[in-house]
């Protein structure tokens, strides 16, 4: 089953990193992040990615055909250039890399890539946000409800500490907000190629009237991940997910947590 990486967005709210980079290639921990979300598939055997990129799209390329070399050890031969690697990961990853335009929208990037994908079901991610998505679970509740998309709704992260207030006394201040029945789109589909007749051009926005006409049409379900998500929007998350990275357990890595797959549509369908 192929995974598409949307990656050719500006990343404008990370603009201190991504004015010589893309956002997919800022780095967590000393790794681009992009290579984490895929770490996450390929945990569960997904291992085939097509990479739609846009903004600066020669140096995604660039990345992934050195991708090989940094990824392994090599002996190379410096009279003729031949070089043989010896390979210091597990993993066979199988990655097309497709300029699908630099001003080019999600569901543009999705469209253009149609001869790419096939006609199986397929999944897509954002680049830029990570979590533990048990992704058989995740495809064994796509399968159950026979709809054409499956959306991971995921709780947002708490950003700011929060005021319990009794009239104008503070009764309680805490430094985390409590996570309330609020649900946003955390990435990680799973789509029917179906899913690409709802696209009709480079301007299309996936998370905008697409989405919206799946959930009109009874065609769009929510699988909910109660286990860790972040996005990684600016460079405080950036840090925050390093720092997680340095304790030496990666939590979007970790398993362990207990999902409930519930089926609902529409959900919120803010950009994650």
């Amino acid at each position: 089953m192929k995974t598409v990486l949307l990656a050719g967005g500006f990343g404008s709210r990370l603009s201190e990193e991504t004015v010589s980079t893309p956002k997919p290639m800022v780095e967590v921990n000393g790794k681009p992040i992009i290579l984490h979300v895929m770490d996450i598939y390929s945990h569960w055997g997904h291992q085939d990615f097509i990479v739609a990129c846009g903004y600066k799209a020669m140096m995604m390329k660039k990345f992934f055909h050195d991708l090989p070399f940094m990824a392994n050890d090599f002996t190379i031969k410096v009279g003729d250039g031949a070089i043989a690697l010896r390979p210091s990961r597990t993993v066979d990853w199988n990655v097309s890399v497709v300029d699908t335009g630099l001003a080019t929208m999600t569901g543009g990037r999705l469209r253009r890539l149609r001869e790419w994908i096939g006609g199986e079901t397929f999944m897509v991610t954002y680049s830029d946000g990570v979590g533990n998505i048990d992704m058989e679970a995740l495809l064994a509740f796509h399968r159950s409800h026979g709809g054409l998309a499956t959306v991971t709704a995921v709780q947002p992260p708490a950003r700011f500490g929060n005021l319990e207030l009794a009239g104008d006394r503070v009764a309680e201040f805490t430094e985390k907000v409590r996570k309330h029945e609020t649900w946003i789109n955390g990435g990680f589909f799973v789509f029917e190629p179906e899913v690409l007749d709802y696209l009709s051009g480079d301007e299309d926005v996936l998370e905008q009237e697409p989405l919206a006409a799946l959930a009109r049409n009874g065609e769009l379900f929510a699988y909910r991940h109660t286990g860790f998500w972040h996005p990684m929007d600016t460079v405080r998350d950036r840090d925050h997910l390093s720092a997680l990275c340095a304790t030496g357990e990666i939590p979007w890595l970790d398993l362990r947590p207990a999902l409930a797959p519930v089926g609902a549509a529409p959900v919120g369908l803010a950009n994650g």
